[in-house]
């Protein structure tokens, strides 16, 4: 398999400004690719692109919410104004939810499928055009939930599982057309993800959550992320824990669902 080259690559990063995304801008900007950071953080934004540009990086910082079909689109034509293409993109903005479904409110699960779903399905959408120019990659943050049931998060695991269906079987359309589709499931990693998780009424979540092994930190996970672009891997597992879940959730699926039920009971 031919190595993915990174250098002036124009890669595009929702949910950039913090956490595995602002990691990966990081790692990439290393690789000397050029950044496009979306995220609807605006004020973060605007401080990381600074840092950024005292590093020499280039570097676009734009104000996206990716539950607007709108907002994802006029973002896209922003990078393509600036750099005039898009080789990557790197579906990584989204959100979780705590709470059993019987309690949970309808609000929620759509909250949860418009950012994660949709706001993945409208970026691609806008940048595809280009990707198949360029033959590029589109990545999507997915999760261990995407491939198997995770208790107490029905609308987080509904929409990780959407994306698994959504971007393997874009992999298979898009594979003539020399556009490579890469799905990372990143396990337990050290971001804000958690403190946003909505609970059942759609506020923030108060109550404390169950966490199997040691969390990684977003660097680690981004350094990963970087090599599996380079390597155009087709599905990339993070953590001793998430490739332990994946691996059991596959070939054992139910002792997977009943140790996952006895350790994530507890927490509701």
């Amino acid at each position: 398999m031919n190595r993915f080259y990174l250098k002036n690559k124009v890669a595009v990063i929702t949910g950039g400004a913090s956490g595995i995304g602002l990691a990966t801008c990081l790692e990439l900007a290393e690789k000397k690719a050029w950044i496009a950071m979306l995220d609807m953080d605006k004020k973060a934004l605007e401080a990381r692109k600074q840092e950024f540009l005292k590093k020499g990086c280039r570097i676009l910082a734009i104000g996206c919410d990716v539950t607007k079909k709108e907002d994802c689109r006029s973002a896209i034509n922003k990078v393509l104004n600036e750099f005039g293409q898009i080789d990557i993109l790197f579906n990584n903005a989204g959100i979780t939810q705590r709470g059993l479904f019987e309690n949970t409110k309808v609000n929620v699960f759509k909250r949860v499928m418009d950012v994660n779903f949709f706001g993945s399905l409208y970026c691609t959408k806008a940048a595809l055009p280009s990707l198949i120019r360029t033959k590029g990659m589109i990545i999507v943050n997915e999760s261990i939930a995407g491939v198997a049931p995770l208790l107490g998060r029905t609308g987080y695991s509904a929409s990780k599982h959407a994306l698994h269906g959504l971007f393997t079987t874009l992999r298979c359309e898009l594979r003539s057309k020399g556009v490579h589709v890469m799905i990372v499931c990143p396990g337990f990693i050290r971001t804000n993800l958690q403190a946003r998780a909505l609970g059942s009424d759609g506020r923030i979540a108060c109550h404390a959550r169950t966490k199997i092994g040691k969390e990684d930190t977003p660097e680690n996970a981004a350094a990963e992320i970087v090599k599996g672009m380079q390597k155009k891997k087709s599905i990339l597992v993070l953590t001793l824990m998430g490739k332990t879940g994946y691996l059991v959730s596959r070939f054992f699926p139910l002792l997977y669902e009943r140790l996952m039920t006895s350790q994530f009971k507890k927490e509701l």
